[in-house]
Formats: C-alpha cells, structure tokens, sequence
C-alpha cells in the first residue's frame, strides 16, 4: 500500500488468543528526480504500533527501512496493527510518497529448512510430525475461536429477532387501541348529531 512519509495506516487482524502472528515489511521511497520508488528506503524506518482489542499496547518499537516484527496475542479479537514512518522532516515538507510491502502471517510456524537438511532422515520425519502437530493445533484454536464468533453472532440475532417481535407486538396494540379509540370517538359524535 502507499502512504504520506508521516502518515500513520493501521490494518484490523482478527487473531484467536495464543497465537504468534509474524509481519514483515518493506518500505520503498519515492524518487521525484527518477520517477520511480527505490528499492530501499536508507535512513528511514518504521514505528510497529500493536493493539489488543482491549486498547492495550502490545508492541511499540522502530524498526529499519526493512524488517519483521512478531508479537503473541494472548486475547482473542481485532488486533490494530499501525506502521509509521520515522521521518523527521516538517509535516509541511514530508511530501513524499512511501510504498510499503507488508506480509502478515498469523499462526505460522516456519521450518527452517536448512537445519532439516543437515538432521538424518530419523530427525527430519521428527521435526515434520512436530510441525504438523503444532499446525493440527493452530486450527483447533482457530476453529475454537470462530465457533465463539458464531456463538457472539447468533445470541446477538436472537437478542434482535426478540426486540422485533416485542416491537411489532407493541405497534399492533397502539393501532388497534387507536381504532378502538376512532371508532369510539365516531359513535359518540354521530349519537351527538343524532345520525344515529
């Protein structure tokens, strides 16, 4: 995405509780003589700002034109996930445009792969079932933390679908206390001109 050299963007990341999530990025400057973004960004860096759900701080810290940053949530929700730039010229002056390349991996745990190559076979299929069994629970947090989600969601449906039907309930009986009310007034007024 692009940003203003001093403006901050932020990305809402659902993340179950317990679980590492992995960003890397990469911030690109652009070059108004060239006309183009360089490759890197020399001197410019970026503040990493995280936030629970509960608006607390998880992780605050600067990082270098390119870098990764990790953090364990150990709340379920949307974690706010702000990236800004450490520039030090004026607001006035910080016109220049940045494109930051950003990869957010949630709950991934990589295998290195050199260190499996240099482990015999024996070691290798060890590591592997450890890796799959660390994903195998990675999805049950996963499914444990949508089926919350879907719990939340249906008790607020019926919370609403409640209020509806109490509120439909509660027309009918002004309307047809109102029509009883009219026809009243009606009959009264016709006994009063002696139509009736």
């Amino acid at each position: 995405f692009h940003s203003g050299e001093r403006e901050e963007k932020c990305i809402i990341e659902d993340v179950p509780s317990d679980t590492l999530v992995i960003g890397n990025y990469k911030v690109q400057r652009w070059d108004i003589h060239k006309q183009e973004f360089l490759e890197s960004a020399p001197g410019l860096g970026m503040f990493v700002t995280v936030t629970t759900p509960s608006a607390e701080v998880l992780l605050s810290k600067l990082y270098g034109p390119q870098g990764t940053f990790s953090f364990t949530s150990y709340l379920s929700g949307e974690h706010i996930i702000c990236l800004q730039s450490n520039s030090t010229r004026f607001v006035a002056l910080a016109g220049s445009k940045l494109r930051i390349h950003l990869d957010i991996r949630v709950g991934e745990h990589f295998l290195d792969e050199s260190v499996v190559q240099a482990k015999d076979q024996v070691n290798e299929v060890n590591i592997r079932l450890e890796h799959l069994i660390e994903q195998i629970h990675h999805i049950s947090k996963e499914q444990n933390y949508e089926r919350e989600r879907e719990e939340k969601f249906r008790k607020t449906s019926e919370e609403t679908n409640s209020n509806i039907l109490w509120w439909a309930i509660v027309q009918t009986l002004i309307l047809i206390s109102i029509g009883i009310w009219q026809i009243k007034s009606l009959r009264d007024f016709f006994i009063s001109k002696k139509l009736v």
